[in-house]
């Protein structure tokens, strides 16, 4: 169990880029990054392209006057001339600046935190891999409720062999605050929606990449090798980019796959669903109730576990960080997230390649892995919603 006991040596002097008072994540970082205030210390930042706003916003968390910067290149300049300068930034910014940010911060010898979709491109991925590798530095990439215990539960159950061979993948992220047009439309919604800004996708970028990562946390033994997407713009003002998309998959063991990622789907408030099913039995979670862990096996009663409990799974128990009694959510798995990002750049400081080589956490191949998929979905919708070879 997690209780917020230091797991490195000092905290790391953390900055942040966006994620300023009209952002939609800013909070969900800092909630993640200072849970423990044992692995971060937010010490600077650039959060807002207003930049009086910013200041006046950064200020008002506690950030010195001096130290809120008015855009990302000011930030990185100025705290390279400091003994005390920011070591590691988050990127929370629209998706069009996530490249040009990451490769200045990775030059100037920063690691670096970013939102998804990472890049536009696989190429700009591999680049950035590259680079940061050159560097010796990390490049993490926050996937929501990929921290969560529950999941690792499902992992860990997978891996022991505990439902069989799998066969099916039904995967959903869902919610309708995009059910009406873009009409007063907040800042942080106009440039999801606009090609320029948000890339090639809208939904799948947006969402469909955290599932989509969180089922290859839980299967990382199967790969898809073909998929089918078919989009939708049921808002006509957003297309090219779709609201709502449907993703069926061949994996290279057998199984199949369909993943539903919608912003339209009406009076839904939200919801994430993960149902993996093997030879022997199956598993289902949703964040709707994430402290319960649905566990079917053919011909016995359903069991529901929760998370917490001493019959889970060490891999459970161990990033477990409330207890049995009260139910973990989206910021304790963002605390788990940001943790193991800065046990990560505290091992790689340290050239401890050998913690690193078996250490889990969303990284640069994770970041990469989503933009592939996006790739994928796109050429198959592109192509009139054909099945297409996994590339």
């Amino acid at each position: 169990m997690i209780n917020g006991e230091k797991k490195i040596e000092r905290p790391l002097r953390w900055g942040m880029i966006g994620g300023g008072r009209t952002g939609q994540v800013g909070y969900k970082h800092r909630t993640g990054a200072l849970r423990d205030n044992t692995n971060y210390r937010l010490v600077a930042g650039a959060f807002d392209v207003d930049a009086a706003r910013g200041r006046d916003f950064g200020t008002n968390i506690g950030v010195p006057a001096d130290r809120c910067y008015a855009d990302y290149k000011t930030l990185i300049a100025e705290e390279a001339k400091r003994e005390d300068g920011v070591e590691v930034v988050s990127v929370a910014t629209p998706n069009f600046t996530h490249f040009e940010i990451t490769r200045a911060c990775l030059e100037a010898g920063l690691h670096v935190i970013c939102e998804k979709p990472l890049f536009f491109t696989v190429a700009e991925c591999l680049e950035i891999e590259k680079l940061a590798e050159s560097k010796g530095l990390i490049v993490g990439v926050t996937y929501g409720f990929s921290g969560h215990p529950l999941l690792h539960q499902m992992a860990a159950m997978v891996k022991k062999g505990m439902l069989g061979d799998i066969r099916i993948v039904d995967i959903q992220y869902t919610h309708g605050f995009n059910s009406g047009d873009d009409t007063n439309a907040s800042e942080a919604q106009q440039w999801r929606t606009d090609p320029k800004r948000s890339g090639p996708t809208f939904v799948l970028g947006d969402i469909g990449t955290h599932i989509y990562y969180m089922s290859q946390v839980v299967l990382p033994h199967m790969q898809v090798a073909r998929l089918l997407c078919d989009r939708q713009s049921f808002i006509k003002s957003r297309a090219p980019l779709e609201d709502n998309a449907y993703v069926l998959s061949h994996y290279d063991n057998g199984a199949v796959g369909r993943l539903w990622v919608s912003s339209v789907n009406a009076g839904n408030m939200g919801s994430q669903r993960f149902r993996f099913v093997g030879s022997k039995a199956s598993v289902e979670w949703s964040d709707s109730h994430p402290d319960q862990l649905i566990y079917e096996v053919q011909g016995q009663p359903n069991q529901v576990m929760h998370h917490g409990m001493p019959y889970l799974e060490d891999e459970s128990l161990a990033i477990d960080r409330m207890g049995g009694l009260h139910t973990e959510g989206l910021g304790d798995s963002w605390a788990n997230i940001y943790l193991w990002i800065a046990q990560a750049i505290d091992s790689k400081r340290r050239g401890d390649e050998a913690f690193l080589s078996t250490h889990h956490y969303p990284g640069i191949k994770a970041g990469t892995d989503g933009v592939r998929w996006l790739e994928n979905c796109v050429r198959s919708a592109d192509a009139g919603s054909a099945w297409v070879d996994f590339q």
